[in-house]
């Protein structure tokens, strides 16, 4: 195994290589992070600001569509995307999304529909979002975990008529689809298989882990569509090419709507135009000072905002090229790695600490890493200590969220500090407020994050209310409100603290109690449920829910329950604790107190660890 800690490091009295959070580490192999006299009025993260980099930057006045067409042009024999093997070049991803783009005017997409995406990641899903793109329309990326209920709602909410999947969640979605009124069914569902996009009889490096072979290699059968038609995926790109339709669409227009939960219980629409994800495609380029010769490891889903815009778009800007893995396998990550000499790496921490912990890890070379981070919970000081330690590498931490095109707050690659959200990204401007008044706090104390920038979304789809309750003006500003409590140091770095709103942190997956509350309503044996938090040592949260349950359902156990669950909703929204309870407190307005049984259960979990029984130390995939 080789490692980067070789490098030359200059030596300033007083600094320290120890990485303690909190605090920036010492100056690094590439770059000093020097503090500098500024004016009064500058920020204070101006201070450790990267020198190479501008605050602010003016995006190509483009859709996302021209990133691949230029990507493509400049570099057609230039890998763009591999996957178990098969490399596709760019040439031959633009020339797929193009003859998707033509067959999807056919069925009837044109200029602002939204079209729904659910997928694994795999080629199909970054040519199905561009072709969408080509086709003038809006992608609505949906999480393939998701059940028949949750597909349902992002089928009607957004007014999908048309969806591209998987055959593995295909019958899934179909049913979906039928379980809806008529007039807000799917008209059209186009299915792919894994083998579409990869030779399932090559061998070695390019063979997936055994645990998938059923999953990856089974051809599923094409699903019946109630009042609607089903494509099969390869049938369509093999069909005589049709003309396109002429490119009408601008920075201005929708491109995506991906989808957040919230304390309401159904998700929403954050309605991003193509300005809003050029914006932080390109940023994040900048940032981490990529180059055409990045490759990329894609592991983090591209469903979801961060794997979306910050690994998939900002590859296709910087035309690198996408090492594609559908699903988290430690090992797999290490062979790939080595194998095609990843340079960089957008991730959630537990894939990290999985793959450290691996019994094969010293067969993996990280020689070629020349960047690692991502955000959603924190990275724990020993395994980046380790990271540095060991390989040169200083683990970046960052923030976002769906409504900001993620993200909104990243350390400078330079001079990052552990546990920490960062400084404000490129053009962001974010503050710390009170969530009453909305005066900005002082710095050290904590308050409600707002942020101001290029890359915040226009609104809440179909939801003027919720929109108008996110936003508030500051000195004639914009600024949307996260929800999250947090401080700023006296470098300008941002801490989160708390938050306003009910979300549990599961390996980086969000999960809002309310939406898993609802969904649990259904069953027949529940009368009443809350969803809380309680301590993980490895996802770092999980999901408890406490449950009376109704008369004549006594019988009604805690793996019921969860088994139950796992078929109505999202694996990583399910319980994984169940306690049945006579009752859950309440206010004088009825309303549960959730926030008193949070507090008891935190409480009991000091009380373990203080006693030393939390343990839990069993990694499993984020």
């Amino acid at each position: 195994m080789s490692r980067r800690g070789n490098c030359r490091r200059a030596v300033v009295p007083g600094a320290t290589m120890a990485l303690e959070p909190g605090k920036a580490p010492g100056l690094s192999c590439k770059a000093a992070a020097f503090r500098l006299p500024m004016p009064d009025s500058a920020p204070l993260h101006a201070r450790v600001w990267p020198r190479r980099l501008p605050r602010r930057i003016t995006p190509p006045a483009t859709s996302l569509w021209h990133n691949l067409a230029v990507a493509a042009l400049r570099y057609p024999d230039k890998p763009a995307l591999v996957f178990f093997g098969r490399v596709l070049s760019y040439a031959q991803v633009l020339a797929a999304a193009e003859r998707l783009a033509a067959q999807l005017a056919r069925l009837g997409v044109a200029k602002g529909d939204r079209v729904l995406v659910a997928m694994q990641n795999c080629p199909q899903l970054v040519i199905a979002q561009f072709a969408i793109l080509r086709a003038n329309a809006v992608v609505v990326p949906c999480n393939p975990m998701n059940r028949q209920a949750e597909l349902g709602h992002m089928v009607r909410d957004p007014d999908a008529r048309v969806a591209l999947t998987t055959g593995d969640i295909a019958a899934e979605l179909a049913a979906a689809s039928a379980a809806l009124p008529p007039e807000e069914r799917l008209a059209h569902l186009v299915v792919t298989q894994f083998t579409d996009a990869f030779d399932p009889s090559a061998g070695g490096e390019a063979q997936p882990p055994e645990a998938w072979r059923d999953w990856l290699l089974t051809r599923h059968p094409l699903p019946e569509l109630p009042g609607g038609e089903v494509h099969d995926w390869a049938a369509l790109l093999a069909a005589p090419p049709l003309p396109l339709p002429a490119l009408t669409t601008g920075p201005d227009d929708l491109a995506l709507l991906p989808y957040t939960s919230g304390t309401t219980g159904l998700p929403k629409g954050c309605e991003h135009p193509h300005a809003t994800v050029m914006h932080n495609a390109m940023a994040a380029c900048l940032w981490v000072g990529s180059t055409p010769q990045n490759i990329v490891l894609a592991v983090t889903p591209m469903f979801h905002i961060t794997g979306l815009v910050s690994q998939l778009h900002t590859a296709v800007y910087t035309c690198a090229t996408l090492v594609v893995m559908p699903r988290w396998d430690r090992d797999l990550a290490g062979r790939l790695i080595s194998q095609w000499r990843v340079t960089h790496w957008t991730n959630i921490p537990t894939m990290v600490i999985d793959l450290l912990a691996s019994p094969n890890f010293s067969q993996y070379d990280l020689s070629s890493l020349v960047y690692i981070g991502g955000g959603g919970t924190a990275m724990p000081q020993a395994v980046a200590q380790r990271l540095l330690d060991e390989f040169g590498l200083r683990y970046s931490e960052g923030y976002g969220l769906t409504e900001t095109a993620a993200p909104s707050h990243s350390n400078p690659p330079d001079a990052p500090k552990q546990q920490c959200l960062g400084v404000p990204f490129v053009g962001v401007d974010a503050r710390v407020i009170d969530p009453e008044s909305g005066h900005e706090m002082p710095q050290g104390q904590a308050g409600e994050i707002v942020v101001n920038g290029p890359s915040v979304f226009r609104g809440y789809w179909k939801q003027p209310q919720a929109t108008a309750k996110a936003f508030l003006e500051i000195d004639g500003k914009r600024f949307f409100r996260t929800g999250d409590l947090g401080r700023v140091d006296e470098d300008g770095y941002f801490f989160l603290t708390d938050r306003l709103k009910r979300m549990i942190n599961a390996s980086g997956f969000k999960v809002w109690p309310a939406e898993v509350e609802s969904l649990m309503f259904r069953h027949p044996g529940i009368q009443e449920a809350c969803v809380i938090a309680t301590r993980d040592s490895y996802r770092g949260e999980s999901v408890k829910a406490l449950v009376v349950r109704r008369a004549g359902h006594r019988h009604l156990t805690e793996a019921d329950v969860i088994d139950w669950c796992r078929g109505e909703m999202a694996v990583y929204k399910v319980p994984r604790h169940v306690s049945f309870v006579d009752a859950l407190p309440k206010s004088g307005a009825g309303k549960v107190l959730w926030r008193q049984l949070q507090q008891a259960e935190d409480a009991a979990a000091d009380a373990a660890a203080a006693g030393n029984d939390f343990v839990d130390s069993t990694p499993e995939p984020p």
